[in-house]
């Protein structure tokens, strides 16, 4: 017979004691040492179990948490400690048969009754500790979220991002700690925000509606999504080369010379499990692809300054790899000799370049792709098609 978990992890709602199920009731009662934030620890009824409230910053918490294995321990959490919560932070601390949980409803469960919304088409997002340019990809009408904040100023913060983005005409119900006696629903468009205070625990539903641009949802979308002094992989070949590269969930992508960040960047837009990391010798450019990458929703990118293959060293081993610039040889038989093996994507538009690109694919196989691309331009009072410098892409599978 297996010895018994030292850690139970409980989620704690609004209304206490009185939501727990029977096996958290025991868990409690057995309990040597109660840990947990202040708020849930006032949930629980007094008595003569030893009480830590959890500090801040949060990993402090999980270190002076570990610090307690052999005794017999609950950590409160809010709702699903599962689900945006910590649950998962001290799940993969331990072994399996270290610990057990019962989680209670989750914010989202409870607002998604309150709206009678569907919950599996309603997108939910944790940013009680993240930024709101998080909600970004999912500003677009008739889209519903649910969007969990971390105190009652960030609702102020909300409504004036959604209206800044061109969405005030969004609807929100904003909902106080939800499940307990303090339960309150305010209703009110994000462009006519009251004045007024609102407690913590805080979640707002949102209806998205307005006139803001909204983020497509195809590779390739418009330059104008990226702040750029020029060297940007334009639209169509972006497309093409996303299209290339070919992410898959979990997979991790070396951007070698960034410029504006936006293969990267899409790059994350494709799948909320992917990573990236973007090179780009120039640090005005570098801080540029911070702010591109943060404003639009995946500020998960990360940017290091520097010039390949020398400030490779130490990353995380890609699946992909895209030069989009400074390919030269030294950095070619560094990229087809990384262990990894990794899918690599190169663009050329210099008779040089294009060179390395035909010897690579003769010694490496792989394949060679040349595009031609004309946009229609003035000529004098009438309109013909202006070409662009033709491109040579090589993509090579690991």
């Amino acid at each position: 017979m297996s010895e018994a978990p030292w850690l139970t992890i409980i989620g704690v709602g609004e209304d206490g004691p009185d939501g727990l199920c029977a096996a958290s009731r025991s868990a409690l009662a057995q309990a040597e040492i109660v840990m947990g934030p202040a708020r849930h620890l006032s949930l629980i009824p007094s008595d003569s179990v030893e009480r830590i409230e959890w500090p801040v910053p949060f990993a402090e918490g999980v270190e002076r948490l570990m610090g307690l294995r052999g005794r017999h321990v609950v950590a409160l959490a809010s709702g699903d400690p599962f689900w945006f919560g910590a649950g998962a932070v001290l799940a993969r601390r331990l072994a399996r048969n270290e610990w057990q949980a019962f989680p209670g409803r989750s914010t989202f469960s409870l607002a998604a009754a309150r709206m009678g919304w569907p919950l599996e088409q309603t997108d939910c997002l944790g940013l009680h500790a993240a930024p709101l340019s998080r909600l970004r990809p999912h500003l677009a009408p008739g889209r519903r979220l649910i969007v969990l904040l971390r105190n009652g100023d960030a609702v102020t913060e909300l409504c004036d991002y959604l209206c800044a983005e061109g969405f005030g005409a969004s609807e929100l119900s904003i909902m106080e700690c939800l499940g307990g006696p303090r339960e309150r629903i305010t209703d009110v468009r994000a462009d006519a925000f009251p004045d007024g205070c609102f407690a913590a625990p805080v979640c707002v539903a949102v209806a998205v509606a307005g006139e803001g641009a909204v983020l497509p949802l195809a590779s390739g979308r418009g330059d104008a999504w990226f702040e750029n002094d020029g060297q940007i992989t334009k639209r169509p070949v972006r497309a093409l080369t996303l299209s290339a590269l070919a992410p898959r969930p979990f997979e991790h992508l070396w951007d070698i010379g960034g410029g504006s960040g936006s293969i990267g960047i899409e790059w994350l837009l494709s799948d909320p499990t992917l990573t990236a990391t973007t090179i780009e010798p120039r640090a005005d450019r570098a801080e540029r692809i911070v702010q591109n990458a943060a404003r639009l929703g995946v500020d998960r990118l990360r940017v290091v300054t520097g010039s390949a293959p020398q400030a490779l060293a130490g990353l995380d081993a890609p699946d992909a790899v895209f030069v989009g610039g400074g390919l030269g040889p030294e950095l070619l038989d560094h990229l087809t000799t990384l262990p990894s093996a990794p899918r690599i994507v190169a663009n050329a538009v210099t008779f040089e370049t294009e060179a390395l690109l035909f010897a690579a694919q003769a010694r490496h196989g792989g394949e060679l792709l040349r595009v031609e691309l004309s946009s229609v331009a003035p000529i004098g009072p009438k309109r013909g098609w202006k070409a662009a410098f033709p491109i040579v892409q090589w993509r090579r599978e690991g």
